[in-house]
């Protein structure tokens, strides 16, 4: 008897301004994706206001999916997948975002799509916003700091629900949505709500009330999709990697315990309806007078999730500081320490399949509710050589994750409703901007300068991984 139940949503996961290019095709309007110029490990992109002249912005056309969705979903039929995760460019259906009629011609996109994954018997799993939302609602809203962006969103997402009421069943509204809260950065804020710091700004106050408005939304299109079509699931979709404490020293076990609960009170919202009490108190002790209604937390205790989505690459290790004080935030300071247990990819995150169980187990405990690890991937530099590409490192990589995930199904009883490895065809990577940080088991040709034909080529990974599916994960060698 396999491990994993009948029906397991084996697939791949993308997202729309990562690898579909076609900026401006089909009465596309601009996104904040847009606007983010090419960087690497050394080199942070740069957030442009507007699109300047002679800058590489490498979302523009990414791999061009736009123009290619045939070829590529076909090969993904070829792989085996059970589902594709991907999302739809809120620019494509209202192109600034406060239109009052949708675009159809976005609209027809995405019917073409579905239809061409659903032929192959290919589940669409969409996230509503995945770092591209239009460049317009932060122009001239100022993004998610705008109690307004929540109808705009609402308004987005009941046009697509109704749309695809028989072709998606599996959505999630914010794409990790918690990283604002754990990074604290210009991209972070940025690409999850729109938000650059202006002078005088208390950036971590906008921040909370940003996350607020967006949850609201969530909660409110949780309770609209279910209307349109009771079948819907609708989940939450973090970004997991936890915090391990550097010592048996309790001023590093709180220091973890805080690090967890920081970045993952997000989940606490959408997944029990209410704040939780430490945060509450924090907002209190910041005199923040956040505004959040009570007709809000109705809202939040109406909206909750039907499964928790989310992202696994990397944990981490916390140390106190010197002198901690007893009322701290963990994001106050960089208190993560290297792990000299375990190894590195090329880009330096921590390589810890055990993580993901205890992720899974974390996860199980807190909530009880079904779970989707929709992101999992190793970001390397590959190679062609004859005309084939080996990457038995993404192989290992993927194959001790799956091990662990395993294990938490079949010891820990964890319910597990997919696998979708992140990047499963390559595209421009979300942090760096770049093409040569490879995750997909699908080659593209085509490199950080933007220069190459766009040929796909499967690489080893992708013949590995068909057979896992074929097997439903019990042929992992």
């Amino acid at each position: 008897m396999s491990t994993f139940p009948k029906g397991f949503l084996w697939g791949g996961a993308v997202a729309a301004h990562q690898f579909e290019g076609g900026w401006q095709d089909g009465g596309k309007g601009i996104s904040i994706a847009d606007v983010m110029t090419a960087g690497d490990n050394n080199k942070p992109r740069q957030i442009t206001n507007g699109i300047k002249a002679g800058e590489n912005y490498p979302n523009h056309e990414a791999i061009d999916f736009y123009h290619h969705y045939k070829e590529d979903v076909k090969l993904f039929a070829e792989m085996g997948l059970k589902c594709f995760r991907t999302s739809i460019a809120w620019t494509r259906i209202f192109p600034n975002g406060d239109e009052d009629q949708p675009n159809e011609m976005g609209l027809q996109f995405y019917d073409n799509l579905f239809d061409e994954l659903l032929k192959y018997g290919i589940e669409p799993v969409i996230t509503l916003s995945h770092f591209e939302m239009p460049y317009h609602l932060v122009t001239e809203y100022g993004g998610w700091r705008n109690r307004k962006l929540i109808d705009f969103f609402v308004k987005f997402a009941t046009v697509v629900f109704k749309r695809y009421r028989n072709k998606v069943k599996y959505w999630m509204t914010f794409n990790e949505i918690n990283n604002q809260s754990g990074m604290m950065n210009d991209w972070s804020l940025f690409t999850n709500s729109g938000i650059l710091k202006q002078s005088g700004e208390d950036i971590r106050r906008s921040m909370y009330q940003a996350s607020h408005y967006e949850m609201v939304a969530s909660a409110l299109v949780v309770q609209i999709g279910h209307k349109i079509n009771p079948d819907f699931q609708i989940g939450a979709m973090l970004a997991m990697g936890p915090a391990y404490p550097a010592s048996p020293d309790p001023h590093d076990m709180m220091k973890s315990e805080r690090a967890m609960q920081a970045n993952y009170w997000y989940a606490d919202v959408q997944c029990k309806g209410k704040y939780p009490a430490w945060l509450l108190k924090y907002f209190e002790r910041q005199q923040y007078n956040l505004d959040i209604t009570l007709a809000d937390q109705d809202i939040l205790r109406a909206g909750t999730v039907d499964y928790i989505g989310f992202s696994y690459y990397a944990s981490h290790v916390v140390q106190a500081s010197k002198n901690e004080t007893v009322d701290f935030m963990a994001q106050d300071a960089d208190t993560s320490i290297p792990n000299p247990t375990l190894p590195t990819s090329d880009w330096g995150w921590i390589i810890d399949p055990i993580g993901l169980r205890y992720a899974l187990n974390w996860l199980t405990d807190r909530y009880d509710l079904p779970l989707f690890i929709v992101e999992n991937g190793l970001g390397a530099f590959d190679t062609v050589e004859a005309g084939q590409i080996h990457d038995p490192y993404r192989i290992t990589y993927l194959r001790d994750h799956i091990k662990q995930m395993a294990l938490a199904v079949k010891i820990d009883g964890v319910r597990l409703m997919g696998y979708t490895p992140w990047g499963i065809i390559d595209l421009v990577s979300a942090g760096t901007g770049q093409m040569d940080k490879r995750y997909g088991l699908i080659y593209v040709d085509k490199n950080d300068a933007g220069e190459g034909s766009l040929h796909r080529m499967k690489k080893d990974s992708f013949k590995w991984f068909q057979q896992v599916i074929a097997s439903n994960g019990d042929n992992l060698a």
